[in-house]
């Protein structure tokens, strides 16, 4: 969904621990969440906005309106989304894709970034999953010459509505600044 907006280096992140041991033996049973993104699959409205002056303090945001439609792939737990959406003024838009995989191993959700008109598939990924309704993805990178990282929430979660949101952190997850948000609506 946010192709254009890291349109940089990125460093991979140690992916966060998922089963943990007990104190008796072996380790817990993990959670199957292949199905987590199902509430997104089909046709929304989105409305962004977007804070294009990152980690400066800046409050001046953008907003755009436009289109989000998702669809799974070859009857999978993948799933890919076409992203479309413009300014209020019509001056600036923002085309994106977004490519979403299950590895049934980790239990764990890669979300990659796609740029069609590039020929380009952001890598690493950010990597997470789902606790109930709210779903963290976290990866590593390089933001004008400095390492952050980067978080993308899911939350607000129902059959009409939901928000992303994608988050900055300059000092290692002590603090975080939001700087995209998109609601989607049915």
């Amino acid at each position: 969904m946010v192709a254009v907006l890291l349109n940089c280096e990125t460093h991979a992140l140690p992916a966060p621990q998922n089963a943990q041991a007990s104190a008796n033996g072996p380790m817990a049973t993990q959670r199957d969440g292949s199905h987590d993104f199902d509430f997104v699959i089909g046709d929304w409205k989105a409305h962004v906005r977007r804070l294009p002056e990152r980690l400066k303090g800046s409050h001046v945001w953008i907003e755009y309106d436009g289109i989000s439609n998702h669809k799974k792939l070859l009857d999978s737990n993948a799933n890919f989304e076409e992203f479309d959406v413009s300014s209020q003024d019509k001056k600036l838009r923002i085309k994106a894709q977004t490519l979403r995989l299950y590895n049934p191993d980790s239990h764990q959700w890669s979300i990659y970034l796609v740029d069609l008109d590039k020929g380009t598939l952001e890598i690493p990924p950010v990597v997470g999953q789902f606790d109930g309704k709210r779903g963290e993805f976290y990866n590593q990178q390089i933001w004008e010459g400095r390492a952050v990282l980067v978080r993308y929430v899911w939350l607000n979660i129902s059959p009409q509505s939901s928000r992303m949101e994608q988050s900055f952190s300059p000092d290692g997850g002590k603090t975080w600044e939001v700087n995209w948000i998109c609601e989607l609506s049915r």
